[in-house]
Parts: structure tokens; C-alpha cells; sequence
């Protein structure tokens, strides 16, 4: 175990433990009772979705993403979410939220709408970079659903473990310096979470338009592969197809490397970009022809955060303050919990990010990244393959066998975490141990099963989920509290909203141009 784990009283830690901090983004297509996507707004009663805190939307105007706030009780955070999907389920008329990543059946790229957020500048480029995600990648990606599990140390954690590192410097630069090394240890282990939680084995047809793929037939209607795990994670889901096209690869060496290599990629030009064009005739097809519009566009299983003032670019963010949080991006919507998600995850990635970051945490080389890489398809398409091997250090492994030496290097941490006895992040951390001996039991499999025992495919087993979760949801009223809390939010969003609005004194060419200049001079 890491010296601050060894040195470091279990009390002490525990309690500088206490400031961590969870936050969720779920996202969730809507969809109409026959399992298409909805092609109404977003409802207004939710109030907008450009300004409100909890409730906004990703892609598509069908793309609801609901954001809990940054909470120190994992159970806490997913009542929380729970009570946004019960305030949600009261605007929906009959519409469902989509309970699997993988989309329900689509109808073509022109049938997802892109999201909208209203009139005012800020608004119009949101539209836009949806837009350019579109022209660049397609819309089909796009309609894909997740969710970001986002984890912050409490500044008594960070005191304590920079004492213990002998560090005199300033402690925001040992808490980004800390962060990345947690980020590096995540990409070389994360494989490990699409295996113990991907639950998108199997796909609509209509996902693939057509287009030719070595997905087998599960039946008329569905596409799988048979040991896959999350598809959303393999070849036919988020892809940083940027990297294919024009090299562009996030440096994770340090904060300032992972900056640059960013803006980099924002203030390149890309030849295959500038033949969509910018602005045709009156209408921006994207923000820029650069290797990235804006930073979200590079896609990566996890990501250093810092909280972002109003139109602030997120490497300028990193650059003034650092890093304020860590965002693992790699989970599935698990179809087998009514909110997407649940304790036995949130209790074992808690665990998974204490231990990636006392890890010993070298800098990534050409041939690791290159098989991390690797190791996340093979997971991802093929994770439950009898045999499978990964490469690790350069050497073949098995995967079940690199899953159970992480699994059982986590146990110390977890019983620091739970304190005294096996409590409940042990306990998740049994439940792992299971799956890696019996993959059935991993929810990728159990669906694959349940559609089997159900004799239906994808599209018809998910929206049956669906419907069955709404139920559960609705049948829960929300307290007066909560429903004080989301009137309140609504009506501020639509002020907020309407303030923006009125205060645009730019046309959108000059304030796209603004927005970009920023960080170029001393600030």
C-alpha cells in the first residue's frame, strides 16, 4: 500500500477522506411508447435547458442530461438524481427515458434533432457545435447515452497527502500535478470498468444505417457481438476519430502538456474540415475547421475539470486554477437500475479512484498508449471472451487475471474507506471479484440473456426496461422540498435565459471571434 496509506493514522486519513466529493451526468434519450426517438422539445415546464443547473441536454433535443451537484454520500447523490427523473417523468406526456446507451430505433441521422437552447449568442453555439459534430462524425454517434461519474478530494485530503509527499509548493499545483498522475493510472486500468459495468452487448439495425460491420445477427431486428461489453466503448461507439485523421492525441504528461495539445488541435486547421466549410451562405455549419471546434469535442474515457465561469474555455479554466476534479466518462447506462445507476458502481469507482492515485504513475510512452488503447476495444467488443489477453507492461495477460490482481489490490483501500470491518465498499469490491470468476453475471451478459429468455431483441427488451422503470420512478412522490428546489430552479433558468438574451450587444460572427481570442493576451 502507498505510504500515505501505511504512514497516515486510518483516522486521520479517514477524516481528511471525508471532503471527497461525487457528482453524476446521465444522459437519456427520449423516446415515444413505440421506442423512437421523440421529436418533441425539450419541456418547457423543465425550464431551459442553456441556464438550468440539473437539467439540460447533450446532442440532440431528445438528449436529456440530468447533472446531480457534487455530494459527499454516494447514496446521497442518486436520491438526488432519482428525484430529477421523477420531476422529468411529469413533462413526458407518454414519452419513456431510453434505459440503455445504445440508442432505440432510429429512423436516419436527420430524425435526431439537434439540441436548441434558444436565441442569444451563447445559445447559437451550442447549436453549432452540435451541428459540426454532426457534419464531422455523424448524428447516429451522437444519439449514444452515458454516464460521467465526476470525483473530487477534499482540500484536508490534499494538506495531508502533500505533507506526507514532502512537497513545499503551492498546493494547487501538487493537487493538478496529483490529479494527472490519477488520470494516467485510470487509462492504463480502465478497461477494467466497461467489463465490470458495460451493458451494451447489442444494438438496433437501425443503428448502422446500413453500413457494413462485423456485428453478428442476434435476431431480425438486433446486431451484437457475443462476449461484447459496452459497444459504446468499441469501435462502433465514441471513437476519437480525430486521431485517425489527423493525429491529433491528448498529452497527459502533466496539466500544461495536456493544455497544449488541446489548443493545439483548437487553432489547427483541417483540411478535411475546411470542405465542410464554416459559414455557408448564412448558416455556420460548425465553429471552426480546426482539429477540435472545442475542447469536449475530443473525446477521452476521462477528463481533468476545473468548474468554468460563464463562457469560459475550459483549458483557460485548467490554466488559471487548475484541476478542480477528475470526470470518468466510461460507464454505461445500467439498464438494470431505474436511474441509470447504482450504489455497487459509485462504491467501487470511488474506491478505483483512491487507488489510482497512490499508484506510482509514470508518464504514458508511445507503445502504452498504444496498448491501452488496445486493452479498451478488446474489453469493450470482446471483455468476456474466454481467454481473452491484454497487454500489460508489454507482457500478455488475461484479462481475468488482471482484473482479479486490481480487484484484490483494491481491498486495501476499500476497508480504509469503510473504516472498521468489511463495509459496504468491500462488499461492492466481492461483488467485482464475482463477476471476474463468473461473466455472466456482469450486466452486459445478463442482458444478452434476459433478451434471450425474453425471445426479443434489443430495441423491443430495452424499451420494456424503459416503461418498467417510469413505473417504479412515478410511483414515488417527490417531497416538498425537492419540489420547491426544481420550481425555484425552472423559473431561474428562464430568467437567466432571458437576461443572456437581452444582454447580447455582438452579432454572432464577433462573438464567436471573441470567444475564441480569449487567453491569447495577458489576462
Amino acid at each position: 500500500m502507498h505510504a500515505l496509506a501505511r504512514d497516515v493514522s486510518s483516522k486521520s486519513l479517514a477524516q481528511a477522506l471525508q471532503g471527497s466529493r461525487i457528482g453524476l451526468e446521465k444522459e437519456s434519450l427520449r423516446v415515444t411508447p413505440t421506442g423512437r426517438i421523440a421529436a418533441t422539445p425539450h419541456p418547457p415546464g423543465l425550464g431551459s435547458p442553456l441556464t438550468h443547473p440539473h437539467i439540460t441536454t447533450d446532442f440532440s433535443e431528445a438528449l436529456i442530461e440530468l447533472v446531480t451537484p457534487a455530494l459527499g454520500e454516494p447514496a446521497a447523490v442518486l436520491d438526488f438524481l432519482a428525484d430529477i427523473h421523477r420531476l422529468v417523468y411529469r413533462h413526458l406526456g407518454d414519452e419513456c427515458l431510453w434505459a440503455t446507451s445504445m440508442p432505440c430505433i432510429l429512423e436516419g441521422a436527420r430524425g435526431i434533432p439537434l439540441a436548441r437552447y434558444g436565441t442569444s449568442n451563447a445559445a447559437t453555439m451550442k447549436t453549432v457545435y452540435r451541428r459540426g459534430l454532426g457534419n464531422r462524425y455523424g448524428r447516429t454517434m451522437q444519439a449514444i447515452a452515458g454516464v460521467h461519474f465526476n470525483f473530487s478530494f477534499g482540500d484536508d485530503f490534499w494538506l495531508l497527502y502533500q505533507a506526507q509527499e514532502g512537497d513545499a509548493g503551492p498546493l494547487e499545483a501538487f493537487r493538478s500535478e496529483a490529479y494527472m498522475g490519477m488520470i494516467r493510472n485510470l487509462q492504463r486500468v480502465g478497461w477494467l470498468v466497461p467489463y465490470l459495468f458495460g451493458a451494451s452487448p447489442a444494438v438496433c439495425r437501425s443503428f448502422v444505417q446500413g453500413c457494413a460491420t462485423d456485428l453478428l445477427p442476434f435476431d431480425a431486428t438486433t446486431l451484437y457481438y457475443p462476449y461484447a461489453t459496452s459497444l459504446r466503448m468499441g469501435d462502433i461507439g465514441y471513437q476519437n476519430q480525430q486521431e485517425q485523421c489527423t493525429g491529433i492525441k491528448a498529452n497527459y504528461d502533466s496539466l500544461d502538456a495536456y493544455i497544449r495539445s488541446l489548443t493545439w488541435a483548437i487553432e489547427t486547421p483541417c483540411a478535411q474540415y475546411e470542405e465542410i466549410g464554416v459559414k455557408v451562405g448564412d448558416r455556420y455549419e460548425q465553429l471552426s475547421a480546426a482539429i477540435l471546434q472545442i475542447e469536449n469535442e475530443y473525446y477521452s474515457t476521462v477528463r481533468p475539470k476545473q468548474i468554468i465561469d460563464w463562457l469560459e474555455k475550459p483549458t483557460l479554466a485548467l490554466r488559471r486554477r487548475g484541476i478542480r476534479y477528475v470526470e470518468l466518462r466510461s460507464l454505461d447506462v445500467n439498464a438494470f437500475e431505474p436511474i441509470g445507476v447504482g450504489l455497487e458502481q459509485l462504491l467501487v469507482l470511488e474506491t478505483l479512484m483512491l487507488y489510482c492515485l497512490l499508484g506510482d504513475s509514470p508518464r504514458i510512452a508511445a507503445a502504452e498508449r498504444q496498448a491501452i488503447d488496445d486493452n479498451q476495444v478488446l474489453a469493450a467488443q470482446r471483455g468476456r471472451e474466454p481467454g481473452l489477453m491484454l497487454n500489460r507492461d508489454g507482457a500478455a495477460v488475461e484479462l481475468r487475471r488482471w482484473a482479479g490482481d486490481l480487484l484484490d489490490a483494491m481491498e486495501p483501500i476499500a476497508a480504509l474507506l469503510d473504516g472498521v470491518g468489511a463495509g459496504p465498499r468491500t462488499r461492492s469490491l466481492a461483488l467485482q471479484q464475482a463477476k471476474v470468476q463468473d461473466p455472466d453475471l456482469t450486466p452486459s451478459a445478463r442482458m444478452l440473456a434476459g433478451m434471450r429468455a425474453a425471445g426479443l431483441g434489443f430495441a423491443d427488451f430495452a424499451r420494456r426496461l424503459s416503461q418498467a422503470h417510469r413505473d417504479e420512478l412515478a410511483a414515488r412522490p417527490l417531497s416538498p422540498e425537492r419540489e420547491t428546489l426544481f420550481a425555484d430552479l425552472a423559473a431561474e433558468s428562464i430568467r437567466r435565459r432571458e437576461e443572456i438574451e437581452a444582454a447580447d450587444d455582438l452579432d454572432f460572427d464577433q462573438f464567436l471571434a471573441r470567444y475564441f481570442a480569449q487567453g491569447r493576451a495577458v489576462d
